[in-house]
């Protein structure tokens, strides 16, 4: 049976929980991924992902609710339509929160997997309801702090290990 350790990635980029928010989501923007684990003194202390960003660079105050359906609107639908995504917009947002630290947005409770750890247990954290797209690979000290990133697992990373897996049988 294939471990995280055989379909890891060990090339693993990182930020720090004292990055600025505005510099980790311009890195973010021209990476392949949606997120970064936060390594503080060498130690996995959160992970950071485009959906932590959200909320700071489309803020719902520029939202437009459009009630559907005729007047008083008591059972109607409502769409929301961003207003926030174009550049200048954009600009207003990174000055605003330029300065702001990841440790502010970031995920402190990180799903985090062993070398060791079967794929099978790697597939069922990938498939739960969290919707999960990395899985960082750690090694947990002795004084069972978050661990020493070693590795990290992509869906895609699960699905290229599969394919190779029956193509070899």
């Amino acid at each position: 049976m294939l471990t995280a350790a055989d379909i890891m990635q060990t090339e693993v980029e990182t930020v720090s929980p004292d990055d600025d928010v505005a510099a980790v989501l311009t890195r973010l923007a021209r990476a392949e991924f949606n997120g970064y684990p936060v390594v503080e003194d060498g130690e996995l202390v959160g992970i950071v992902t485009q959906g932590d960003l959200v909320d700071l660079f489309q803020p719902s105050d520029r939202t437009l609710w459009i009630p559907v359906g005729l007047p008083p609107f008591l059972e109607s639908l409502t769409y929301a339509i961003d207003l926030s995504w174009d550049e200048l917009d954009v600009g207003i947002d990174m000055a605003r929160n330029a300065g702001k630290p990841v440790r502010n947005v970031m995920t402190s409770d990180v799903v985090t997997v062993a070398p060791d750890d079967d794929l099978d247990h790697v597939l069922d954290l990938l498939c739960d309801e969290r919707d999960i797209n990395r899985l960082p690979v750690v090694e947990v000290g002795d004084d069972s702090s978050g661990g020493t990133v070693v590795g990290i697992i992509a869906r895609q990373d699960v699905l290229r290990a599969l394919r190779d897996e029956r193509q070899a049988a």
